[in-house]
C-alpha cells in the first residue's frame, strides 16, 4: 500500500500528455476566434515561371536533363522536379551529367549559354521573357554607351545573369553601393525583375542626387507581375491584421512582400507550406491576409487557405 507521501508525489507528477504539447497547442486563456481569410487580389505563380516549369518538365519526360541551378527558388517545385526524373546542376560549374542542360527562368549570360554549348551540351533556354527583356534594356543602354548599372541583390542568380557580359557591371541596392560609383559621363540603370518599384525609382533618383553631372538613363524592367502583387499587398495589408505570405526561403520577391507588409504597418510572416504556420500568430487576428511570391504552386497557396480553415478561419466573400 502506498503511503500518502508517494500518493502526493504521483499526484504532482506531469503526465506526458501535459509535457509533450502539440504545435497546435494554445492556452485556454488564448484560444483563437473565429477570424475572416482575404486573398490578395494577384499572388502566386507567374506566366513566367509556369512556362518554365512545363519546359522543364517535359525535358525531363523526353530525355534526361539537368537543370542549371535552382529552376525557380521554391523547394516544393525543386521537389516536383526531382521526382519527374531532373537533375540539378550549378550554372557556374564545369559538368552536367546529361547532354541536356536547361537555363532557369532567372536566366544566364549569354556567356554562359555558349560556354556549355561550347561543351557539347545541348542548351534549352526557360528563361523568363520579362527577364530576357531586362537583359536587352542593358545591352541597348550600353551600345548607347551608358555605364551599366543594375539595382538588384548582388549574387541573386537572376543579377549574375544580367551582369555576366559586362564585367564591369555595378550592382546597387543601397545609398552607399551608389555614392561608391564612378564618375560617369552616362549611366545606364536596368533592375532585377523582382525589386519593388517604389524602391527602384528611389534609388535611381538617389543617383541622380549623388551624381549630378551625369546623365542617367533608366529603363524599368521590375516585371508586370511583381507590380501587380505588390500594389494588391498594398490594399490586402490595408483591410487585415496578419499576412501570410507563401514563398520559398530563398525567393526574392517572397521576401520583398513580407518585408513591404511589415512596412505598411502589418505583421507579416513567410512560409513555404501549410505546415510552418504556427497558431499563435492568428491570436487577436481579426483579419489574415494570404498572397504568395511568383514562384509558389497554386495548391501551396490552397493547402494554407485549408490549413487556415480548420485552425477557424472563413474566407471572406
Amino acid at each position: 500500500m502506498q503511503s500518502k507521501n508517494q500518493q502526493a508525489v504521483m499526484t504532482s507528477t506531469p503526465s506526458c500528455r501535459s509535457i509533450f504539447l502539440s504545435r497546435d497547442f494554445v492556452p485556454q486563456s488564448k484560444r483563437i476566434q473565429a477570424f475572416e481569410i482575404h486573398r490578395a487580389t494577384h499572388f502566386g505563380m507567374c506566366f513566367g515561371v509556369r512556362d518554365a516549369l512545363a519546359l522543364a518538365e517535359k525535358s525531363s519526360q523526353e530525355g534526361d536533363v539537368t537543370i542549371l541551378g535552382e529552376l525557380v527558388h521554391n523547394e516544393v517545385v525543386r521537389k516536383r522536379l526531382r521526382k519527374a526524373g531532373a537533375a540539378e546542376g550549378d550554372l557556374f560549374g564545369e559538368k552536367a551529367e546529361t547532354r541536356e542542360v536547361l537555363v532557369t527562368a532567372h536566366g544566364a549570360s549569354d556567356f554562359q549559354k555558349e560556354r556549355w554549348a561550347q561543351k557539347g551540351h545541348l542548351v534549352t533556354d526557360a528563361t523568363c521573357p520579362l527577364v530576357k527583356k531586362a537583359h536587352t534594356a542593358l545591352a541597348t543602354l550600353v551600345a548607347e554607351g551608358c555605364f551599366p548599372v543594375v539595382i538588384g541583390k548582388a549574387g541573386h542568380v537572376e543579377v549574375r545573369g544580367l551582369t555576366g557580359d559586362f564585367p564591369k557591371a555595378e550592382v546597387v541596392l543601397s545609398e552607399d553601393d551608389i555614392k561608391a560609383l564612378p564618375p560617369q559621363r552616362l549611366f545606364g540603370v536596368v533592375s532585377q525583375t523582382t525589386q519593388p518599384s517604389a524602391r527602384v525609382h528611389e534609388l535611381v533618383e538617389l543617383i541622380r542626387r549623388h551624381h549630378p553631372t551625369s546623365e542617367v538613363r533608366f529603363r524599368d524592367t521590375v516585371c508586370q507581375p511583381t507590380k501587380n502583387r505588390q500594389r494588391a499587398l498594398h490594399d490586402l495589408a490595408r483591410q487585415v491584421d496578419l499576412v501570410i505570405v507563401v514563398g520559398g526561403s530563398n525567393s526574392n520577391n517572397s521576401r520583398q512582400l513580407a518585408e513591404t507588409a511589415r512596412k505598411l504597418g502589418c505583421r507579416a510572416h513567410r512560409i513555404a507550406t501549410a505546415a510552418d504556420i504556427d497558431p499563435r500568430w492568428l491570436e487577436d487576428a481579426g483579419k489574415v491576409g494570404v498572397t504568395a511570391g511568383t514562384s509558389t504552386l497554386g495548391t501551396c497557396v490552397d493547402q494554407v487557405i485549408a490549413r487556415l480553415e480548420t485552425l477557424g478561419g472563413k474566407v471572406a466573400e
